[in-house]
């Protein structure tokens, strides 16, 4: 797993998150060794110092205009594991991908995902990443244990809920900004199966969507819906909703290798065309074959097909053309998720921005974490393609639904909230800062998002 090379490899290129918007030129620097790490921490210059994983960060989190970016992928081994409690330490550039590859044959499984495994270990404590059964166990730092990181002045520091708990609240969903993560401890699930018995179901309208949500996840480990939103009047919301248990080894037939993925076919999405692939009428005439497509049913599907699915599309942000787009992921509490979600719907119907990628989730408590991004509620995530200005005032018009009902934004995904905004959406704001200025007060740790933010 660990890539040999030249030490702390250091070029200047343009970079982007994976919308591909906006793109910046970043000093580049791959440090192999934690030593390696702390000397890059210590020479910082006033631009500062960010660390990346995959890259999967849509916005601009993961960079830092005025200074550099510090891969995590040669930091990559696994450390120690635990077969009996499934307790496992790694480095933090470690990929969710290696994990499944290295511990699912073994009846290992992440304990939380989100919708694609190419992300690392670093970078989903920083995020504080969740998948489609967050209202049943919260966000992956509900599974994290200790935290290793070098800090401001270039030592490492060992935090847990127990030993400098306030620099690990702060970590968790704390985009890098506490300090350069190196290792992570936290634990896995068993699994007797390498696959998902999901139950599909057609919802008309959101109300119908909210209802089958409120029944299935009680008794489901995993729900999620694909929702439509270019559908407006009686349609507005309609959905597909999956719902889904791990597949238990006696819902198997004999001749099915439990523990087995079966072979993937990918494609690729090989160059970026000169224009956006994902107009309005595109996406109008996807949703309405994918919508009709679906049926009432459940059915036995691969974890991949399930938690991965647009993983098997390589480079699929290319669809959006040279231009990218944003990832809009919305939270409201759930006293107001109703009324919220159906203004905010209607304003992208009437906008015409076409999203490809609509996705309604349930989520439950929040793990404590000074910046985490969930609470009991629901959580609509959509692509936007971005559009000078025109994107810019949308997002806008958004945002004030959603502090108009209590909601927020998902800084893995932001790429154009404002300062005001984002004060207004993190309450404890002020507790992170306090935090950081303890741990970095010369902050070094800096990103674009940082900047435009005003944490730093």
């Amino acid at each position: 797993m660990h890539v040999e090379g030249p030490v702390a490899v250091k070029t200047r290129e343009p970079l982007s998150g994976w919308g591909r918007y906006p793109v910046e030129r970043v000093s580049i620097h791959r440090p192999a060794t934690v030593a390696e790490a702390a000397g890059l921490v210590r020479s910082a210059t006033d631009g500062g110092l960010i660390a990346r994983g995959l890259g999967r960060a849509y916005g601009d989190s993961a960079l830092c205009r005025d200074g550099g970016v510090a891969m995590s992928d040669r930091l990559d081994s696994i450390v120690s594991f635990d077969d009996a409690t499934g307790t496992l330490e790694a480095e933090a550039g470690l990929s969710f991908a290696e994990i499944i590859r290295s511990f699912l044959p073994r009846g290992w499984f992440l304990p939380t995902t989100p919708g694609t495994k190419f992300v690392t270990v670093g970078g989903a404590v920083a995020a504080d990443v969740h998948g489609k059964n967050h209202h049943r166990v919260g966000s992956f730092g509900e599974f994290v244990d200790v935290i290793e990181l070098v800090v401001g002045d270039g030592s490492t520091v060992r935090c847990s809920r127990q030993e400098h708990p306030d620099l690990f609240f702060a970590t968790l969903g704390g985009m890098g900004l506490t300090g350069f993560i190196t290792r992570v401890r936290f634990r896995l699930v068993r699994v007797e199966t390498s696959r998902v018995t999901v139950a599909y179901r057609k919802a008309r309208d959101l109300d119908h969507a909210l209802a089958a949500f409120e029944e299935g996840d009680r008794a489901c480990e995993h729900s999620v819906a694909w929702i439509d939103c270019m559908a407006g009047g009686s349609s507005l919301g309609r959905s597909v909703i999956m719902q889904g248990n791990a597949t238990r080894r006696e819902e198997l037939s004999a001749d099915v290798a439990p523990l087995v993925l079966p072979p993937r076919r990918t494609k690729c999405v090989p160059f970026t065309p000169p224009v956006s692939l994902l107009a309005p009428w595109s996406v109008r005439a996807f949703n309405t074959v994918f919508y009709a497509a679906h049926a009432d049913t459940t059915k036995i599907v691969d974890i991949e097909s399930f938690f991965y699915p647009l993983d098997a599309i390589l480079h699929w942000n290319r669809l959006y053309g040279p231009r990218g787009f944003v990832q809009y992921q919305a939270f409201f509490p759930r006293e107001s998720s109703r009324v919220g979600l159906v203004r905010l719907l209607e304003c992208i119907v009437a906008s015409g921005a076409a999203s490809f990628l609509a996705v309604l989730k349930s989520c439950g408590d929040t793990d404590g974490g000074l910046l985490s991004y969930l609470a009991p509620g629901h959580t609509l995530a959509l692509d936007i393609p971005w559009r000078p200005g025109e994107t810019d005032e949308l997002c806008r018009r958004l945002d004030a639904i959603l502090l108009d009902h209590g909601g927020r934004l998902y800084l893995a995904k932001d790429a154009l909230m404002t300062a005001a905004t984002f004060r207004r959406m993190y309450p404890r704001l002020d507790e992170f800062l306090e935090v950081k200025r303890r741990y970095d007060p010369g902050n070094r740790f800096v990103s674009s998002q940082a900047v435009r933010l005003g944490i730093v």
